[in-house]
């Protein structure tokens, strides 16, 4: 973990007090060799990033969680009781982050899975806001990361949902790249704060293509639109809070201050860059109005949307001009990360100023953790989920990404004259070594100002150590959690 020395930048740390007390309070659950429970007003199993992951069957039609077809899901509609999975004991809860609409925005014409309540199937519309939130990690401000217990509480009382009992189906009626995007974001907010992976999956897929379901399925009725009807219709009386999920998931993102580690040499990860290749390489700039452009040091590059089926328009689909953006098969997302190449793509890493193909000892290594970004890991949530969900592997989502970390620069003026680090501060990125490019600065002109908590914080774990705090009863997810005492990105390692 990145840290400042000295006094007076101890000083400046805020809630030492709560970061020492979290601190204590974590540690008790690291005796032995497994983890064990810890908590104030809930207990919780801290798994790592390797316990976290979970592997899909090679036929995803097998799978009763992680990554589902349509087929099983349509299975589970038939006969909820009969069908649903072992141990599941509550309902199914199909939340759609892109309802198909077959109008447009004056006109609407909203297609979903038609729910059957009576019988335990629930189908909603979600408003994908929910999904993230603008939070600071201590040094800095950013603008989609996944949202504090405040947040995710209200959403499962608002939509009556237990993440212990029921089944929990991202779905996205429209398929898309960013329709995917969402159905990740969904997964990995309710993964990160606890739901067991047993009542989690996503929708391979888009609603609107006959190869993912059966169109008798889909209907003009919700249970709930959130969007459409401003909410009223939501249920509103849930009583589960984050605080009652069994498990601390939180080692699924990887700080800033992780990253560092990576970068300079402290821990081994495998970087993976899942924007295009001019962000990546460091000449082109994109809507996020950073100070400059590329990559950590040492991140690898393979687009996120090399891992989605998008050629398979079919012309008796909803959407005869969409494809359906389903997962690849399993075997072929192995070989991208074992450096082979498929549909004309593979991991390319950037050298001496051109792209290349990775050497076998650059690939993907066993044991090693993926750390994905874009952005603002939103592609790479299909990235991670795939990584996560699909093949397995030990994964953490850089949630800050890459509109955080190319913006903590000291060498270039923001649009209104001021520098957003001042020199000295140890979170520069602009340094040779950390980035690459470390200088592919942006015109001043194009540079918003960024809000900078605390440019010589001793660690930027805020999110971190606020959510733990919050999950354990001793926090509001409203307050400074930033300090000068470190919580480990794991207590019990991984």
């Amino acid at each position: 973990m990145r840290r400042v020395t000295g006094t007076t930048d101890l000083l400046r740390a805020r809630g030492s007090v709560a970061i020492i007390a979290a601190l204590g309070l974590a540690l008790t659950g690291c005796t032995g060799d497994e983890d064990t429970t810890m908590g104030v007003q809930s207990a919780a199993t801290i798994n790592t990033p390797a316990q976290i992951a979970q592997e899909s069957d090679d036929n995803y039609d097998n799978n009763m969680n992680g990554l589902v077809t349509g087929a099983t899901l349509q299975t589970w509609i038939d006969d909820w009781e009969n069908n649903k999975p072992a141990g599941i004991e509550g309902r199914l809860v199909i939340l759609d982050v892109a309802p198909i609409n077959l109008g447009d925005n004056a006109n609407p014409d909203y297609r979903y899975i038609t729910p059957d309540a009576q019988n335990g199937v629930l189908s909603y519309g979600i408003d994908h806001n929910r999904l993230t939130q603008v939070r600071s990690n201590g040094v800095i401000e950013t603008v989609q990361v996944v949202p504090d217990g405040n947040q995710v509480d209200e959403f499962l009382k608002d939509y009556a949902i237990d993440p212990t009992k029921d089944m929990i189906v991202c779905a996205m009626g429209r398929g898309g790249n960013s329709q995917a995007m969402l159905q990740g974001r969904c997964w990995y907010m309710f993964r990160y704060w606890g739901a067991p992976k047993e009542n989690l999956a996503v929708l391979s897929g888009g609603l609107h293509h006959p190869a993912v379901i059966d169109p008798a399925y889909l209907g003009t009725t919700a249970t709930c639109d959130e969007v459409a009807s401003s909410g009223a219709c939501l249920p509103r009386n849930g009583r589960v809070s984050v605080r009652d999920l069994p498990e601390d998931n939180t080692a699924l993102q990887a700080t800033l201050g992780d990253v560092f580690d990576v970068v300079e040499g402290r821990a081994n990860a495998f970087l993976w860059d899942a924007r295009g290749a001019g962000e990546y390489n460091g000449t082109q700039f994109t809507g996020n109005n950073g100070s400059k452009q590329g990559h950590p040091q040492g991140a690898v590059l393979l687009p996120y949307a090399n891992l989605l089926v998008s050629d398979d328009a079919d012309a008796a689909a909803l959407l005869p001009a969409v494809a359906s953006y389903r997962y690849k098969p399993k075997a072929d997302l192995w070989d991208y990360m074992s450096g082979l190449m498929v549909d004309g793509a593979q991991f390319q890493v950037w050298d001496n100023g051109v792209l290349r193909a990775l050497s076998p000892d650059e690939v993907y290594q066993d044991g090693q953790t993926v750390i994905t970004y874009c952005e603002t890991t939103f592609r790479a949530m299909i990235t991670g989920f795939a990584s996560a969900a699909i093949l397995g592997l030990p994964n953490r989502f850089y949630d800050g990404a890459m509109v955080e970390w190319n913006s903590l620069s000291a060498g270039v003026q923001d649009k209104y004259g001021s520098f957003i680090l001042p020199v000295d501060s140890p979170w520069r990125t602009d340094v040779e070594g950390v980035s690459v490019p470390f200088d592919a600065y942006n015109d001043p002109a194009n540079i918003d100002a960024r809000v900078i908590d605390d440019p010589y914080a001793a660690n930027a774990e805020a999110v971190v150590f606020e959510d733990r705090l919050y999950k354990y009863g001793s926090g509001s997810s409203d307050g400074d959690a930033g300090g000068g005492v470190s919580l480990p990105s794991n207590p019990c390692g991984g």
